[in-house]
């Protein structure tokens, strides 16, 4: 991650495929990061006239992502959504229940309506009775394609919120593509994310089987090798960085898409460094990089911005981190005075 670009936040999102969003406020943070000049209320816009839109799509978990893109994304990564039904969660849930049924009822309470995740499920649970109501309501975003009304998104939460619902070709006004398109994400994927093996993407889009689609792209590519003689595909035209590059100090927000975007990790964090948080991950860990790879993690306390290094720090990177740290607290808390604390390695 190389020096912030002047940019409209809907391009960088539609550059990055998706942003990971499980969470409201990472989103923001990962943006404020890449750009020179966000601000809150231009992604909160975005959401609010449905440019950008959130929702269930590349590894089964909660993105944002171009309204355009998402009705080819969603399609091609649906596959890899589906088999949630057969999880012992929902199998249980839903044991004997008529599928087609609930199928089609679901999408009877939801055409013309926007619904509270709380009411869709008490709805739900009259037709459906002694079932869980949380249960149902997942399985039909299972089953249906739905989209989150924008206050899901909006700025001020660093944990999940109430969440309204919409089927999805009511929200966008559009129907969504009829079929996956592999190439698209391939191509997509390898201009943000690029040199990239078929298991980098395939980790990314959370699908399987791309290696069958590449003997078809492959002349359009350019083929390179790592040093374990591995293919890395990349766009043609697109520029290959100087390893020698220098990379400043950012902060990333959990689950940022420098950290997800490849199977091989090690590109941006060590495998001692990930082990440091293995039973915490699930839960999202922000990081900051200090030459392009993971140096430490980064927490919120009140206003406190707290920085844990996990390897030695010279007085110049501690220098360049506090002041990227005192950068990122007024988008962080703009009406408090925060400090930042840079703890002992």
């Amino acid at each position: 991650m190389n020096e912030r670009v002047s940019m409209p936040a809907a391009d960088l999102v539609r550059h990055l495929v998706a942003v990971q969003a499980q969470e409201p406020n990472w989103p923001y943070i990962g943006l404020w990061t890449r750009l020179t000049d966000f601000r809150h209320d231009e992604l909160e816009s975005l959401l609010r006239d449905r440019t950008i839109v959130r929702a269930t799509m590349i590894r089964r978990t909660v993105h944002l992502a171009d309204a355009a893109d998402y009705r080819w994304l969603y399609p091609t990564v649906r596959a890899a959504v589906e088999p949630a039904l057969r999880s012992p969660y929902f199998r249980d849930s839903l044991e004997g229940l008529n599928i087609d049924e609930f199928s089609t009822v679901g999408r009877e309470l939801l055409t013309g309506r926007i619904l509270p995740r709380r009411e869709l499920g008490r709805l739900l649970t009259e037709r459906f009775p002694h079932r869980e109501a949380r249960a149902l309501v997942y399985a039909l975003g299972v089953l249906h394609p739905l989209l989150h009304d924008a206050s899901s998104g909006a700025w001020g939460a660093w944990r999940g919120r109430s969440v309204a619902v919409a089927l999805a070709e009511e929200f966008l006004g559009a129907p969504l593509a009829d079929a996956p398109q592999p190439e698209t994400l391939i191509r997509r994927y390898l201009a943000a994310y690029g040199p990239a093996t078929i298991a980098d993407i395939q980790e990314f889009a959370g699908v399987t089987r791309l290696a069958e689609v590449m003997p078809r792209l492959r002349p359009e590519l350019r083929v390179l090798r790592d040093e374990s003689g591995r293919d890395l595909f990349d766009l043609p035209d697109a520029p290959l960085a100087s390893p020698d590059l220098p990379a400043p100090v950012r902060f990333l927000p959990a689950f940022d898409n420098s950290c997800l975007a490849h199977r091989d990790r090690t590109r941006i964090i060590s495998d001692t460094d990930r082990r440091r948080i293995t039973k915490i991950a699930s839960g999202g860990v922000p990081f900051y990089l200090v030459d392009g790879f993971v140096h430490g993690r980064w927490d919120l306390d009140g206003s406190t911005l707290r920085v844990t290094p996990w390897h030695p720090m010279p007085k110049t990177t501690e220098k360049a981190v506090r002041t990227e740290a005192e950068h990122l607290l007024p988008a962080i808390s703009p009406h408090e005075e925060g400090k930042v604390i840079i703890e002992t390695p």
